[in-house]
């Protein structure tokens, strides 16, 4: 079976989380099976392996689980993207709409170095506000985004024409 077919089935569909009306994909059972975590890292690591990664930009908190690894197997540095508030020096934020109100994200101000490439990884693609919001800060301190890239991108909720600017790349597409 194709990894795209055990990663399909393997995810689990949570209805209404974290509130009503959602169909939240868990990834946690495609982490737990040692099998498949390691082809969806390896998998990233061969498409990543000769574009010159410098950083690997994870987005919070389901980003860091797979990025860390890659940023591992890449040889790169792990950027945290986080929520206001949870990093301790002084950051760069970006703020971005969501359907009712607003949200952002925080990376500290000096995490990349003018030039760097920087892959940005999250779990899921859904609206897209948040991947936009990180790729924003990345460039925001100088850094180029070589990629985003995603484990699962939601066609249905048109993510994707957040970042038309920017190269994608997602493993699975539901």
């Amino acid at each position: 079976m194709n990894m795209t077919c055990e990663i399909r089935r393997a995810i689990r569909d949570v209805p209404d989380f974290p509130k009503k009306g959602i169909l939240f994909k868990d990834i946690t059972p495609v982490l737990k099976n040692p099998a498949l975590f390691s082809r969806v890292v390896d998998e990233l690591y061969h498409r990543y392996q000769s574009r010159r990664i410098d950083y690997v930009a994870a987005v919070e908190a389901r980003g860091y689980l797979v990025a860390s690894a890659l940023a591992y197997r890449l040889g790169a540095g792990l950027i945290p993207i986080r929520k206001p508030g949870k990093l301790p020096c002084e950051v760069h934020r970006v703020s971005y709409q969501l359907e009712y109100g607003t949200d952002s994200v925080e990376m500290h101000r000096d995490a990349i170095e003018p030039g760097k490439r920087v892959l940005v990884f999250d779990d899921v693609l859904a609206t897209g506000g948040t991947a936009s919001a990180a790729v924003r800060l990345v460039r925001d301190v100088g850094g180029v985004v070589a990629e985003v890239a995603f484990m699962i991108e939601l066609d249905g909720l048109n993510g994707r024409a957040q970042l038309e600017d920017v190269p994608l790349f997602a493993l699975l597409r539901l």
